[in-house]
């Protein structure tokens, strides 16, 4: 008799500020299920058992709706995202209907066997073991431009086909994240940097004094590369050795065109007799 009143005191103790309706009364006693017995906790809140459980039922099913919802949302966002996006990516999307749970999210992907495609496929671009006099980091992760044609990033990724390697070099500008101009290959060598920063100058036609950034690679380092940097006025700046965050922005467009596009696709490479360094990309069709 003294513990169940002792039961009861704590019941009321813990419960004090939740005699308002039933429906929070039913979501106490659901909550504390496993501290106190479900008959005493009625008794005490003074409603019916045969209420809560008839609550319960009713509450159950409501969550199974709810789950079976997100789960078809889940199933379209991933399919619309051609099966990229992970859980992060989907709690994003969600979160305009109101789920910001990404746990849950995460949850119901591996129940249904949703899984973000991943690139496992990688091969370095930059070389910088070279002896070519490299630039200062003018730019120095500002990546804020005030025009135009103000700032440029250059940098070169690569294409995996079933006939090896392809790779691309591109010239990015900073103001309006625009690529002016690319050029695909498949070799990585000086001749190819040049050809798509000298492709973008004919397109762009710009001032003197643009600021061109890129990795301290041995293509961009080269020579025959700052000579046409010179030739065109442009001001020379180079990322810090070992360091990815200072070409971001252009190095952040190759990841995600690559996830996004490139990795999705299979490509053959041919190269056109007269040709050397020239190509251009068609999904599951030769490359010419």
């Amino acid at each position: 008799m003294i513990r169940e009143l002792r039961e009861e005191n704590e019941i009321l103790k813990s419960a004090r500020h939740l005699q308002q309706g039933p429906e929070i009364r039913y979501q106490f006693i659901y909550d504390h299920r496993f501290e106190f017995s479900v008959q005493r906790m009625c008794k005490v809140l003074q409603v019916y058992r045969s209420g809560y459980y008839a609550w319960l039922k009713r509450s159950d099913s409501e969550r199974k709706q709810c789950r079976q919802r997100l789960t078809r949302c889940i199933h379209e966002i991933f399919l619309s995202s051609r099966r990229l996006y992970g859980s992060p990516e989907i709690t994003h999307v969600l979160r305009e209907e109101g789920v910001r749970g990404q746990k849950t999210v995460a949850q119901i992907m591996r129940e249904c066997g949703l899984k973000s495609r991943t690139v496992r496929k990688y091969k370095a671009t930059t070389k910088s073991k070279h002896n070519h006099p490299v630039h200062d980091n003018v730019l120095n992760q500002t990546f804020v431009a005030q025009r135009p044609n103000h700032v440029w990033m250059s940098d070169t990724t690569y294409v995996w086909s079933n006939e090896g390697w392809l790779y691309v070099a591109s010239v990015m500008d900073l103001f309006t994240r625009k690529i002016v101009d690319w050029k695909a290959g498949a070799r990585m060598t000086t001749d190819l940097v040049i050809s798509a920063l000298e492709q973008a100058y004919r397109r762009e036609k710009p001032s003197e004094g643009v600021l061109h950034h890129s990795d301290r690679g041995s293509q961009y380092a080269s020579k025959e590369y700052q000579t046409k940097l010179q030739q065109y006025k442009m001001i020379g700046s180079m990322s810090r050795k070992g360091c990815c965050y200072d070409n971001a922005c252009i190095e952040s467009f190759h990841s995600v065109i690559k996830r996004e596009l490139i990795h999705l696709e299979t490509f053959k490479r041919e190269r056109k007799p007269n040709n050397k360094s020239g190509s251009t990309l068609n999904a599951g069709t030769t490359v010419v």
